[in-house]
């Protein structure tokens, strides 16, 4: 009999959301535990089978079970909001050969509120985001056929993220990509009601939607270091 595919069980949703209305360290160090084996556990085996099946689906992605799923404590030093716990679990699946924080990569996260599995570069340094408006300004036919193919529409709908409302400086305002080299971040994903991680639809879409987004996610990646 098949393994059946991993995903999430209702008590993530019911902890998450728990979690947002007492954002405590005194509710939740007594909780501990059950946020380990009802949250991070199911994400752990998420990972874990995503490791095995990416190879084929796409061996430049960097499945590391040991370091894709995000602490779920937040770093409260500089911001107004003190609370201290993150109220989602997410993971994040960089790009071979290239630092984990830098290029374009695949993600997704589970919250109270919804699913998001997407993928793309979100913010990209000024040196890496001029090499890919160069790479687009030469490769614009071939980035214009991936998001706007059918199946990708079909999945995520189209290229977003924010965008600057001029062409930047030193390339054609006229040229043929021009709404693609306004682009400052480049993202694509779909938004799922949250209790869709708990259904056996979740991995499989987990899937479905990495593949999608994964020509995209390539297509960016190739004039940084690394790239292919």
């Amino acid at each position: 009999m098949a393994k059946p595919a991993p995903k999430f069980g209702p008590e993530a949703l019911k902890f998450l959301r728990a979690l947002k209305r007492n954002n405590r360290r005194e509710w939740f160090q007594p909780r501990k535990e059950q946020y380990e084996r009802d949250v991070r556990a199911p994400m752990q085996a998420i990972v874990e089978q995503l490791a095995i099946d990416m190879r084929a689906l796409a061996p430049e992605v960097v499945v590391d079970p040991k370091k894709a799923i995000f602490r779920i404590y937040r770093d409260t030093r500089f911001g107004d909001d003190k609370t201290p716990y993150k109220t989602n679990i997410a993971a994040s699946f960089g790009w071979r050969g290239l630092p984990r924080w830098e290029g374009a990569g695949l993600y997704f996260q589970l919250s109270h509120e919804d699913v998001w599995i997407g993928g793309g570069m979100y913010q990209p340094p000024t040196p890496l985001l001029q090499k890919v408006r160069e790479h687009i300004v030469d490769n614009h036919r071939r980035l214009r056929s991936i998001v706007e193919s059918a199946g990708f529409k079909r999945v995520v709908g189209k290229l977003e993220g924010e965008t600057l409302q001029r062409v930047p400086r030193g390339f054609d305002p006229e040229h043929p990509a021009a709404e693609f080299l306004r682009h400052r971040q480049f993202l694509a994903g779909r938004e799922l009601p949250p209790t869709i991680s708990s259904s056996a639809r979740f991995y499989p879409t987990l899937i479905e939607t990495f593949k999608t987004i994964v020509p995209v996610v390539r297509f960016l990646n190739e004039p940084l270091k690394g790239g292919r």
